[in-house]
């Protein structure tokens, strides 16, 4: 690889940062430029709704690169800095600060920011969002302020600071539009053992809650009005309604979206320059035959070290299978698997559901689409196997812990 060549990538983030990671890992010796918006070296977001928001992980803990390694390594990390125009043609990007930058490849890990709530009152001072570590730094103020706490959406950043500020000692309401808290995600009958953690925690918790207003006095937020005119008081408001990829950029520079900025399974774009990766990437799965943006740590730390490998010219598929985690209160969640839009015919339970230490199986036509593990570890490698295998398995023997679960995948019959 000549050294000759300037490699962009625009954001900051985790996938960006493993990215510059792998470049250099694997011997690229051009030049690497890493440009971030935020005025912090590249971190972990995970961390900002659960060990940062508690005060249980250190600052230090969450970046993802001591303080000196892009020095020693030669990246050239540029934080405070945001880019305002990519031309594909001429292979440069600008950036607010006036600097023109050539790149031979460029990488997009410009990430997704919070969805803002459009009703009254949303911009009064306590209303808070999560996305950057300024935000967790101001949730965990609030919370150690203040008495009551709305949380609109029962999303997992919602579950997540909810718990937060349950373990804080804050009493919580928490508002889903729907009837159970990841209903679309998870199904009723999984949907359902979250809503039980969140109330055996005393969290108040309001479904099929549209919300009108929120209230205040023009200073600070007080409280959160429904449709149906009740009032939700509140010293602190948390919204968590998802979140919008960052494509404005890709956009401006015509390349595809859909969803976010569309890639193939080498995280190439439209145009074989240009590469995307991180929670901004649409991208084709090939085990799943499908495109999926997903919005989790594991597609950020991933897909970044496969895009380096694919700039570098080493052709490369990313086909992992989808994953994430979530942690509430002593509770710890690993999902792994996808289900389509097809849905599934059968979830199976294995262990102890009541106890909260279980592992959940969605199945179509006997077919592990997913499985999600409750305080039970070391089985996540075994769920991805059967979910990999696209097989027929016994609902019987998922049942049973007394039958190992890599057995299952190893046996039974294969339908793909």
């Amino acid at each position: 690889m000549s050294a000759r060549q300037t490699f962009v990538i625009v954001g900051a983030g985790l996938a960006g940062a493993k990215a510059a990671e792998a470049l250099r890992s694997n011997r690229f010796d051009g030049k690497v430029i890493l440009i971030g918006d935020e005025t912090y070296r590249p971190y972990d977001r995970p961390p900002l709704s659960k060990g940062y928001l508690l005060g249980s992980t250190e600052r230090e803990k969450i970046y993802i690169h001591p303080a000196q390694w892009h020095l020693e390594n030669d990246i050239d990390l540029r934080l405070g800095t945001r880019v305002t125009e990519i031309d594909c043609v001429s292979h440069k990007v600008s950036t607010a600060q006036g600097w023109t930058l050539d790149y031979d490849k460029l990488l997009l890990t410009t990430g997704s920011r919070p969805r803002r709530l459009q009703v009254p009152g949303a911009q009064l001072p306590g209303v808070q969002y999560l996305r950057r570590v300024a935000d967790s730094d101001a949730l965990r103020a609030a919370f150690a302020a203040a008495q009551q706490v709305a949380v609109i959406g029962a999303g997992w950043i919602g579950l997540e600071t909810a718990a937060a500020a349950r373990e804080a000692g804050c009493h919580v309401t928490l508002l889903e539009r729907g009837k159970l808290p990841l209903l679309g995600v998870l199904g009723a009958e999984v949907a359902e053992t979250c809503a039980a953690l969140h109330r055996a925690h005393d969290v108040e918790l309001r479904p099929n809650a549209e919300v009108a207003e929120i209230i205040g006095d023009g200073d600070k937020a007080a409280g959160v009005r429904l449709a149906g005119g009740d009032v939700v008081p509140a010293d602190a408001v948390v919204i968590g309604v998802g979140a919008t990829p960052n494509t404005e950029l890709a956009d401006a520079a015509g390349l595809p979206l859909d969803n976010g900025i569309v890639v193939d399974e080498h995280l190439v774009t439209a145009d074989s320059d240009v590469f995307a990766a991180g929670d901004v990437a649409n991208s084709y799965y090939p085990m799943l035959g499908t495109h999926l943006r997903l919005e989790h740590w594991s597609a950020a730390i991933n897909q970044g070290p496969v895009a380096a490998a694919n700039m570098m010219g080493t052709l490369t598929s990313y086909d992992h299978v989808p994953y994430f985690f979530s942690d509430q209160y002593d509770c710890g969640m690993e999902y792994s698997g996808y289900v389509g839009p097809d849905g599934y015919d059968e979830v199976v339970f294995r262990g102890d559901v009541a106890s909260g230490d279980f592992i959940a199986f969605w199945l179509r036509e006997r077919r592990v689409l997913a499985g999600m593990n409750v305080n039970t570890w070391g089985v996540t490698d075994a769920i991805e196997a059967l979910v990999r295998s696209g097989a027929h398995v016994d609902a019987a023997k998922l049942a049973d812990p007394d039958v190992p679960l890599m057995g299952l995948a190893g046996k039974a019959t294969h339908v793909r």
